[in-house]
C-alpha cells in the first residue's frame, strides 16, 4: 500500500491524527527511554509525510528530553510544521534541537513564562493539561491540522479524551520485554468496554501499520 493511500483525507480541513511505533509486546522504548529505532525506514518516511501534511506536530516533554528530535520534514518533500511541546513545568533545557536549530517555529505549552521557545501559557489541572485546552490554544493560532507524534502518555491522553480523528500504530516484529508502554487507558472490567474502532491494516516493510478511524468508532 502506497504511503499516499495511508494519508488519504489529510490534505486539508481540520484534524487530529496520532501515531506511535511500538514493539510486538507494546513498548515504544526501553526502560531507559531509548527508541531509535523501534520501527523501520518505511515507517520513518511515513512519519515525515504526516509532518509535511500537518500545521503542527505535537509531542510531550518526555519525548523531547529522551530523543532530542528535530520534528522536521527531511525524507519527503514538504514544509516543516510548527513544533509544539507540552512542558507544563518548563523543565526542558534550552539545548534541545527544537530550540536551537531555527528550522521551524517552536511553541512551548507551559505554565511558566520564562524559558526557551515561544511560550504558550495553558493552565494545568491535577492531571496536567487537558487535551481540549491544548487543542484550543493551538487552534487559536490557526493551527488546525494537528499531528500528535508522541509519546505514549500524550497520545493516550488525547485518545481517552475522544479528541483523535485517527490513530495509527505501527507494530515492529521486535520484543523489547520491558520499557515504556504505548497506549495506557483506564482499567476496564470486561472486553465489551474495549475500544474497537474501524481499522485498515497496511504492510510497511517489516512493520504492520494499524490505521484506526476514531470518527466512526462506536
Amino acid at each position: 500500500m502506497e504511503d499516499t493511500d495511508i494519508c488519504a483525507g489529510l490534505g486539508g480541513g481540520s484534524w487530529v491524527v496520532a501515531h506511535l511505533g511500538q514493539s510486538l509486546d507494546g513498548r515504544i522504548a526501553t526502560a531507559s527511554g531509548k527508541s531509535h529505532y523501534v520501527t523501520g525506514q518505511e515507517n520513518i518516511v511515513h512519519l515525515h509525510r504526516l509532518r509535511a501534511l500537518a500545521d503542527c506536530v505535537l509531542v510531550g516533554a518526555g519525548t523531547v528530553a529522551a530523543d532530542d528530535p528535530a520534528l522536521t520534514v527531511r525524507h519527503v518533500p514538504g514544509r516543516n510544521p510548527v513544533r509544539a511541546v507540552i512542558d507544563p513545568m518548563g523543565r526542558l533545557p534550552a539545548d534541545r534541537k527544537i530550540f536551537t536549530d531555527g528550522a521551524a517555529r517552536t511553541l512551548v505549552l507551559t505554565g511558566t513564562a520564562d524559558g526557551p521557545g515561544e511560550r504558550l501559557l495553558v493552565t494545568s489541572g491535577p492531571d496536567g493539561m487537558a487535551p481540549a485546552d491544548i487543542l484550543a490554544a493551538l487552534r487559536g493560532l490557526g493551527l488546525n491540522r494537528i499531528f500528535v507524534e508522541g509519546g505514549g502518555r500524550t497520545v493516550s491522553g488525547f485518545l481517552q479524551a475522544g479528541l483523535l480523528d485517527r490513530l495509527q500504530i505501527a507494530v515492529a516484529p521486535m520484543l523489547i520485554g520491558s520499557g515504556v508502554p504505548a497506549i495506557s487507558l483506564p482499567v476496564i472490567d470486561s472486553l465489551e468496554s474495549a475500544l474497537r474502532p474501524p481499522c485498515h491494516i497496511h504492510m510497511m516493510g517489516a512493520d504492520v501499520l494499524f490505521d484506526f478511524d476514531l470518527r466512526k468508532a462506536s
